[in-house]
Parts: C-alpha cells; sequence; structure tokens
C-alpha cells in the first residue's frame, strides 16, 4: 500500500462580514451590494464615488468609460430621463477582488418601464470599483424605455 505524501495547502479566505444564519460576505461584495442598492437614489455623484480614480464602467453596447468624473457624466446622462430604479439582486459570487453579480433593473422613465435582466462583473480594488462591465440585451432595453 502506498500512501500519499502530498499535504493539502490552506486556501486562505478572504475577509467576511457575517450577514445572518450560515451567511457572510466579503468586503468587496458588501460594497457591490451598497453600489446597487445606491443606484435607486438615482444620485450620479454618489454612484461614481463608488469608483477608483482611474475606474472604468464599460456599459457592453457602448464603449468603455474611464476615470471617475467620466463615469459619472455616463451615468448623469442616460439617467437624467429615468423617474425610478430599484435593482433586485438574483445572485451575487465574489472571489478576492472579483463580484459577479446577476441582477434584475426595474427602471421607469415617466409611464414607460423595462425589467432588465442584467449581470455586472466588477473588479475591486482597495474597496472601490476598479471596472465594471455590464452586460445586457440593448432590444430589451430601448423596447422598455425608448
Amino acid at each position: 500500500m502506498v500512501r500519499s505524501s502530498r499535504v493539502r495547502e490552506a486556501v486562505p479566505r478572504p475577509p467576511s462580514r457575517r450577514l445572518g444564519e450560515g451567511v457572510s460576505i466579503t468586503e468587496n461584495e458588501r460594497v457591490v451590494r451598497a453600489f446597487v442598492a445606491a443606484w435607486s437614489r438615482l444620485d450620479p455623484t454618489e454612484l461614481a464615488s463608488y469608483f477608483t480614480e482611474d475606474g472604468t464602467y464599460h456599459n457592453m453596447p457602448m464603449g468603455p468609460v474611464t476615470g471617475r468624473a467620466n463615469v459619472e457624466q455616463l451615468i448623469r446622462g442616460f439617467t437624467a430621463a429615468w423617474t425610478g430604479t430599484e435593482w433586485e439582486l438574483r445572485h451575487v459570487v465574489a472571489r478576492g477582488d472579483l463580484v459577479f453579480a446577476e441582477r434584475v433593473d426595474r427602471t421607469r422613465a415617466g409611464e414607460k418601464a423595462v425589467d432588465l435582466p442584467c449581470l455586472g462583473v466588477f473588479e475591486l480594488e482597495n474597496g472601490r470599483i476598479k471596472v465594471w462591465r455590464d452586460y445586457f440585451d440593448l432590444a430589451t432595453y430601448a423596447a422598455g424605455l425608448g
């Protein structure tokens, strides 16, 4: 009988914060959850504050925008006609500095509304969003709010 002499290496766990019975989240996941919740206030300055100074927002149907001031300007532009939005998180997966957030964005612009399935991929650095890539179907968005 041959026995393995391999030693299992301990896998370091990221720092976490307890949410409740059997549930904990990393600090990066907490940042993304707070960012998603902040959208309901429709404050572009607040939303841009979640990004690093040189952060990038890549709304996939468009080109990427880099720099906190440019991110704020982009958000201000496309939310100008919005009268409300609530983002429902469906699934969140976090590992290290990477957070995936599947969600449904429920947005209103006056009498028009859309429920838009999305997937956001976030890369974080020192508690701020360094890169956010957001995937969704532009035709669904346009059909609801266009």
